[in-house]
């Protein structure tokens, strides 16, 4: 008995939940409640070690990307990225984060190759802590492994009403060149802010690669077997590359946020660099640019390793009155929704609003998974000897098939 796809008209694998990027007309897929998902995925995590409640944790940050229609970070990386940390030891599931500073306001950990998805909710949570007590909380983080959408770990600061702000660099992993140079020396170095946008509008989350997209962009456009734009990649000459599987044979690098440095790569290069300064030089985490990398060939090297990251909240009602700011905010973000558009089909919104809406929808309606991400899902539940997810209207034997 075979499975019906149900078909949706969401954003294409990697696009996010950005407003005007659906494609035309339905996809093919399958759509799991959201809470069959959460169950399988930390049952997943469970069976490599991790504890029930951090097993839950690292499966909502997972399941982040895919609600919020992020899914070149979500589920995809299940298998690509996570399990392989855990199972080659470079995460440790049972890895307590030791205190190594603490004044208050401000704490410095070593993560101890804790899993990301799960230590970073819980440095922010304690810069959340921190901030409502002093004003501001900062946690600066050595020792980290990947902590998958920095985007939810701010975002459950804005959820309490406070501003979260998250840094990460890349470890020793290096995909991008400075402006110029010849040898990669950073890599992606995300950075997101949340902040609350009032009492009826979903929390404005800026979640973004300083490099012109993430690396699980590119891969996501390899998988569908699709080329890339120009100012995406380069080659060693600097040439634009359109071949997203150029850069896992190593013929490409990344580019910087802004492209060419004519179009404004200097600023998302010096991003990349704040990010490197207040992520890993604060904490005493591994560095992209060190001495050691400039004996590479220009090529991507390094790995993921000894990442750092600062997890930063500021509570605004300790400033100034709390409920002022919250009409404030409301009054900033809604001015942008009513902003007129140039084309009424692609409304005017802010980082955090489309993906809210999405997420949104798919808690009530289930969250739609290609025909590959499900298939893997199945075979990953026969490996693990669990019960797979099960789609919406599957019954009985349809389930696992």
């Amino acid at each position: 008995m075979s499975l019906t796809p149900t078909l949706v008209t969401h954003h294409a694998e990697g696009d996010g939940a950005r407003l005007g990027t659906a494609p035309p007309g339905p996809r093919p897929g399958v759509t799991v409640r959201y809470p069959e998902l959460l169950r399988f995925t930390a049952e997943v995590f469970a069976t490599r070690g991790l504890p029930a409640a951090r097993a839950r944790t690292a499966a909502e940050a997972l399941l982040y990307g895919d609600l919020t229609g992020l899914t070149s970070h979500g589920l995809v990386n299940l298998t690509r990225l996570y399990l392989p940390l855990l199972d080659e030891g470079r995460a440790d599931p049972g890895a307590e984060p030791e205190v190594l500073a603490d004044l208050g306001a401000a704490v410095l950990l070593d993560d101890r190759r804790a899993l990301g998805l799960w230590a970073a909710p819980a440095a922010m949570d304690l810069a959340v802590e921190r901030a409502e007590r002093h004003g501001v909380g900062l946690v600066s983080v050595r020792g980290a492994t990947h902590l998958g959408c920095a985007g939810f770990h701010t975002l459950r600061a804005a959820r309490r009403g406070l501003i979260g702000l998250v840094t990460a660099n890349c470890g020793r992993q290096r995909i991008a060149r400075p402006p110029g140079g010849r040898t990669a020396l950073l890599g992606t170095n995300p950075l997101s802010v949340a902040a609350p946008a009032g009492e009826r509008l979903h929390p404005f989350v800026l979640d973004m690669s300083t490099t012109a997209v993430p690396t699980g962009r590119v891969r996501a456009a390899a998988r569908a077997g699709q080329q890339i734009p120009a100012g995406w990649l380069a080659d060693q000459q600097g040439d634009p590359v359109t071949d997203p599987a150029a850069f896992d044979r190593g013929e490409a690098h990344l580019l910087w946020l802004g492209g060419s440095p004519q179009t404004g790569a200097y600023k998302g290069y010096g991003l990349g660099l704040v990010v490197e300064v207040l992520g890993a030089l604060l904490a005493g985490a591994g560095l992209g640019p060190e001495p050691a990398a400039l004996t590479g060939d220009g090529r991507p090297s390094g790995r993921d390793d000894d990442i750092g990251y600062l997890a930063l909240s500021i509570a605004p009602g300790t400033l100034r009155d709390g409920q002022d700011f919250a009409r404030q905010a409301g009054e900033l973000f809604g001015t942008l929704l009513d902003c007129p558009p140039v084309d009424p089909a692609n409304p005017v919104g802010y980082p955090g609003h489309p993906e809210g809406e999405l997420a949104e929808r798919q808690l009530i309606g289930g969250v739609h998974l290609a025909p590959a991400r499900f298939q893997e899902l199945t075979e990953l539940a026969a490996d693990c000897a669990l019960t797979p997810p099960r789609p919406i209207g599957a019954t009985g034997q349809a389930a696992t098939e």
